[in-house]
This record gives structure tokens, C-alpha cells and sequence, in this order.
């Protein structure tokens, strides 16, 4: 089995293992993959997708059209970013993390193994449009959070390990429980993510 690169610019030391495919798809733009790239096996990252510097993937990733992503992303194994999605530099989603679309993700961000985002508010039943999550930038999502459609997780702002958030939650603060309440942000969290 081979790498399958189809409609695709790629910058300087690209890395795509075998079983990958890059430029998934038949859309007006290609793939645009930056310098540095590590594409592991399994992978598929569509047409019309652009990606920084330094990005990496773990093993079966997908990455949907319309995503803009920024420098220096770790994207882990088996997440799913189903497109029409932005993502900012320094960004490390970790395993089994669902993005869906309409969702915005700023820089120096971390979402822990097992988050699930979403982005459609009555599923099936009604037709109001799809609205993913926003978040800003340094916040953290702790291990399967769940974030609901349209919430924003302010500026360095900490969601707990399997919260589940249906309300914004201010920049500067932890938010815990099911359904999530708003704490101040203990001392050991407080200040930004080291991903940069």
C-alpha cells in the first residue's frame, strides 16, 4: 500500500506515511499543506484545506474541506475535524477528539482525549442551522468534555475533565460538573497553555 497524494501543494520536508491520502475530494482549491508536515497511515485530509507549518497527525485522522489551521497543530489519532472549521497555531487536539463543523478554535489551545464538540442544538428536529463551539485562545478542555453548540470558552479558561458545558464560560475560569458551573481558576492553573 502507498500514500495516495492527489490535488495538493505541499512545502519543503512533507512527511506522508503509506495508507495516507492528501487532497481528498474534487473542490475548486487544493490542498495546501505547509513546510514540516507528518502525515501518519491512515489519514485523509481533503481538497480545499489549508494547514501552517509543523503540523502532525497520529493515524487515522480526518480533516474535512473548508479548514483553515494554523502553525505547529498536533492533530491525534483517530480525531475528526469535519470541516468548514478554523483553527489557530499551537493547538494540540489529543485522541479521539470530534470537531464539527462551524466551530472556531483559537491559538495555544489544548482539547484532552475523548472531547466531543457539537454543533447542532435540537439533532433532527428542527432546522436551525449548525453552530460549533468557539474556543478562544489558551483555553484547555479536559479529557471527554463535552462542549455544546454555539458556547464559548473564554481566554485561557479551563474546562474540567468530563464536563459537560451548555452555557459560555468566562475567560479566566474553571468550569466543572455536569452541567457545567463556573468556578474562579485555582492557582495552579491559572496562566497560559505551553504549547508555544
Amino acid at each position: 500500500m502507498s500514500e495516495t497524494v492527489r490535488d495538493v501543494v505541499a512545502g519543503d520536508g512533507c512527511t506522508i506515511d503509506d495508507d495516507a491520502t492528501v487532497g481528498y475530494g474534487e473542490f475548486d482549491e487544493p490542498a495546501r499543506i505547509g513546510d514540516g508536515a507528518t502525515i501518519r497511515a491512515g489519514s485523509i485530509v481533503y481538497s480545499d484545506v489549508t494547514i501552517g507549518d509543523g503540523f502532525v497527525t497520529g493515524h487515522d485522522v480526518l480533516v474535512r474541506e473548508g479548514t483553515t489551521i494554523g502553525d505547529d497543530v498536533l492533530v491525534g489519532t483517530k480525531t475528526v475535524i469535519d470541516g468548514q472549521t478554523e483553527i489557530g497555531s499551537h493547538v494540540s487536539l489529543q485522541t479521539n477528539v470530534y470537531v464539527p463543523t462551524q466551530t472556531t478554535i483559537g491559538s495555544n489551545v489544548f482539547v484532552g482525549p475523548g472531547a466531543v464538540l457539537t454543533n447542532d442544538e435540537y439533532p433532527i428536529r428542527t432546522e436551525n442551522g449548525l453552530e460549533g463551539p468557539t474556543i478562544e485562545d489558551g483555553a484547555s478542555i479536559g479529557a471527554n468534555a463535552t462542549l455544546l453548540p454555539g458556547v464559548t470558552i473564554g481566554e485561557n479558561a479551563f474546562v474540567a475533565a468530563g464536563s459537560v458545558v451548555t452555557d459560555d464560560v468566562p475567560a479566566d475560569t474553571l468550569a466543572v460538573g455536569t452541567p457545567a458551573t463556573v468556578q474562579p481558576l485555582p492557582d495552579p492553573l491559572d496562566g497560559a497553555n505551553q504549547l508555544a
